[in-house]
């Protein structure tokens, strides 16, 4: 795996910050779970990408475990104050952006190497891509473009970035939105 290559795509897809993940430092959190369960963002349950749709917390591990090696990304924003919920949801829509953009270089990489190549992308936050989920009821309609968060798989997002020389806080005024690609 050319980690320098997927580095440099991540710099070019428009992330600001783009650190190799110490695949040691993912560590399942249960608590992290439980905030997901807590339903604060109000998709537990509603999308095939948040619990308990994404699987438990023992198939999200196995996931996290098959892999070999990783990206931490982040888009990091200026604000124009704390109050800024129009500039957060800019800067989200722009690391949804990066994130995809990304995601289908990879995707297109592996159609053109088979197998060799094969990628656990997990966004920040839940998955958008489609304005009604199928989930309960039917399978998931975009499987290839949907994405589960960090913090679904019990991820934490603040801990990851610490332990891995990334900053998680960028000062007053500025958001960092954080998604992790995981090579198998």
């Amino acid at each position: 795996m050319d980690l320098i290559y997927w580095k440099d795509k991540a710099r070019e897809a428009g992330f600001s910050e783009v650190v190799e993940l110490k695949m040691e430092t993912l560590v399942v959190n249960p608590e992290v779970r439980k905030m997901c369960e807590a339903n604060t963002c109000g998709q537990y349950g509603k999308n095939w990408a948040c619990p308990p749709g994404c699987g438990d917390l023992e198939e999200c591990e196995s996931s996290l475990s098959v892999c070999d090696c990783g990206l931490l990304v982040q888009t990091v924003a200026q604000l124009e104050d704390s109050f800024d919920f129009e500039g957060m949801a800019a800067a989200g829509s722009t690391h949804w952006k990066n994130f995809s953009r990304l995601r289908s270089q990879i995707q297109e990489a592996k159609a053109k190497k088979g197998d060799s190549l094969d990628v656990l992308a997990l966004a920040a936050g839940s998955c958008t891509h489609c304005k009604t989920c199928a989930y309960p009821d039917d399978p998931c309609r975009f499987p290839e473009a949907a994405a589960s968060s960090v913090e679904a798989y019990g991820l934490l997002v603040n801990q990851l970035c610490v332990d891995n020389g990334l900053a998680y806080n960028y000062g007053e005024n500025t958001i960092a939105y954080t998604a992790l690609f995981l090579f198998k």
